[in-house]
């Protein structure tokens, strides 16, 4: 069946009348499509052996961070196309001390709203300067700084007329893998908010804010860069939304 954008409206609008403010958002939303398909059915696992885990858990990058790992714009010869942004933050936990050594990561669509993924087909060019993939570990004080294009939006068959707006992923280890936080920041005034059930899908306002960037003219750099300001805070009250497994 073919939906509208009225359907997709309504079940927003139904999902939201149901939930109790606060509330994380449902791992099988309806309104976001493919977490029927592939939402956790089963009770979580714990871990018995902590150390096991990470003897087998992922490692990311060939080699340690270096110190251009955090600039997106300078991984190529050639300059990329596009907004040039700085996003900055701290990271902190819910009584607000900053969490040192955090390793942060970043990935995103380039400014045509296209990711460098073979399975994005989407009709839009690739750019052969950006990449769209960085990572830092936060400084003594809970920062971290990123420099970046701003990316685009792009269509995603959700529904009809389906499109996401302009985001930039974010993963943040604790002191081990199985400490994890992916989540999604998002650019200030997008007038595609309303039609987005992934950002939808949480339903406290307040909450849905905190993935919201600032544009701070301070982090703006004269004739380089436009500045946002974006704090991560690990839990407790003020913590920033996930994606709940997606």
């Amino acid at each position: 069946m073919s939906l509208t954008q009225a359907d997709i409206d309504r079940e927003i609008a139904e999902r939201h009348a149901a939930a109790a403010p606060g509330d994380h958002p449902a791992r099988d939303y309806a309104p976001y499509r493919s977490t029927l398909l592939r939402h956790p059915e089963q009770p979580l696992v714990a871990v018995t052996d902590p150390e096991a885990a990470e003897l087998t858990g992922p490692v990311f990058g060939v080699t340690d961070v270096t110190a251009l790992d955090n600039d997106l714009t300078r991984q190529h010869p050639g300059e990329p196309l596009g907004e040039r942004i700085t996003v900055r933050g701290r990271v902190t936990d819910r009584h607000g001390r900053p969490v040192r050594g955090q390793l942060v990561e970043i990935w995103q669509a380039n400014a045509s709203g296209r990711y460098l993924h073979q399975r994005d087909d989407h009709p839009a060019p690739l750019d052969p300067n950006f990449t769209g993939v960085g990572r830092c570990l936060t400084g003594d004080d809970g920062e971290y700084t990123f420099t970046t294009i701003k990316p685009g939006a792009y269509p995603w068959r959700n529904h009809v007329n389906a499109w996401r707006p302009a985001h930039i992923h974010f993963s943040l280890f604790g002191t081990a893998f199985t400490q994890r936080l992916v989540t999604q920041m998002y650019f200030p005034g997008d007038p595609l908010f309303p039609y987005d059930p992934i950002l939808q899908s949480v339903t406290d306002d307040r909450a849905r804010q905190r993935l919201v960037a600032a544009y701070a003219h301070d982090l703006s750099v004269p004739e380089w860069s436009l500045g946002y300001r974006w704090d991560i805070v690990l839990d407790g009250p003020a913590a920033t939304w996930t994606e709940e497994g997606r």
